[in-house]
């Protein structure tokens, strides 16, 4: 009979165990963290202060925003912790909670490139119906369906999670909580929560993916086969081009690191993937969506340049 054990905390994986790296990484976590906060914050400022960007795309970029502000914040400030302290742990309830956001943000943000993507499919293939079909209650409406699907998906994860029990070491193979190092951790039958990833987690990334390269495959399609001014057709397939090296990203981390089974081979790969998908994909989220746009840099110098001259 296996030795089931109360679980307190777990302990966390240190990012490098190489003592004079871990102030340079800390560093570098910390300044990729402020450019975070600072370029989403920014977007989500200008985006509700500014009633010219009140239209459906920048209400979804503000909604990508926000959430990209939340993500990060996940996990980086753990990550960095950890790098300054000798016990690298995390309580039971928080790493739950941690797992829980996680996922239910990461889920967020795939269904909002998928809306994204229809979005900008009915902007530019049905220009003249665009108002009417995105209209303020369908974008609230898809917002919503998006948060709210996430969230029970995560609570899915979360309370299926919190109901195994531990019986082998209670040091995660992982630098932040997620289901798949903690089902190596787990003794009893996992297939359930083995087959809850495959399934649920592969069935909406999968969908929402594939929505969303069908909706900017469409547009490339739509441009290419109309005709249409060289300048108009370089300006939108700049645009796409952008928008498919974010969605790339995205999908590609969370592919390698929730498709392979969980084995501690996939465990050790995909720790540094997620990584690069939680701090990486929420850098270039504002970059790419939204400072690259010239009505967005005219009204982030509209409201900055409003708030310096009342300070002064």
């Amino acid at each position: 009979m296996e030795n089931i054990t109360t679980v307190n905390e777990f302990l966390l994986l240190e990012l490098t165990s190489t003592q004079e790296l871990q102030p340079v990484l800390f560093m570098t976590l910390l300044i990729i963290y402020m450019i975070d906060l600072f370029g989403n914050g920014s977007i989500l400022v200008v985006v509700i202060s500014e009633p010219k960007l009140y239209t459906p795309m920048y209400f979804f970029l503000g909604n990508l925003s926000c959430l990209d502000i939340c993500y990060s914040s996940v996990t980086l400030p753990i990550l960095m912790a950890n790098l300054l302290s000798a016990h690298k742990a995390i309580s039971f309830l928080g790493c739950i909670t941690q797992l829980h956001f996680f996922h239910f943000l990461g889920c967020t943000e795939s269904i909002l490139l998928a809306i994204m993507g229809f979005d900008r499919f009915v902007a530019i293939c049905y220009p003249l119906r665009y108002t009417v079909i995105m209209n303020l209650k369908v974008c609230i409406l898809l917002a919503t369906v998006a948060w709210i699907t996430s969230f029970f998906y995560a609570l899915m994860h979360s309370v299926m999670t919190a109901r195994l029990n531990f019986c082998h070491s209670l040091k995660l193979n992982y630098f932040f909580c997620d289901v798949k190092p903690l089902l190596e951790l787990a003794c009893g039958d996992i297939r359930l929560n083995q087959w809850l990833i495959f399934i649920v987690t592969g069935s909406l990334s999968m969908a929402a993916c594939f929505l969303t390269f069908l909706s900017y495959l469409y547009i490339i399609g739509f441009l290419l086969f109309k005709n249409r001014t060289c300048r108009g057709l370089h300006k939108a397939l700049s645009t796409c081009a952008s928008h498919f090296m974010v969605v790339s990203l995205f999908y590609g981390t969370v592919g390698l690191t929730y498709i392979p089974p969980a084995s501690a081979t996939s465990v050790s790969q995909g720790r540094y993937v997620a990584v690069i998908h939680t701090t990486v994909t929420s850098l270039l989220n504002p970059l790419i969506y939204t400072l690259r746009n010239k009505e967005v840099k005219l009204a982030l110098k509209r409201v900055f340049g409003r708030k310096l001259k009342l300070s002064v």
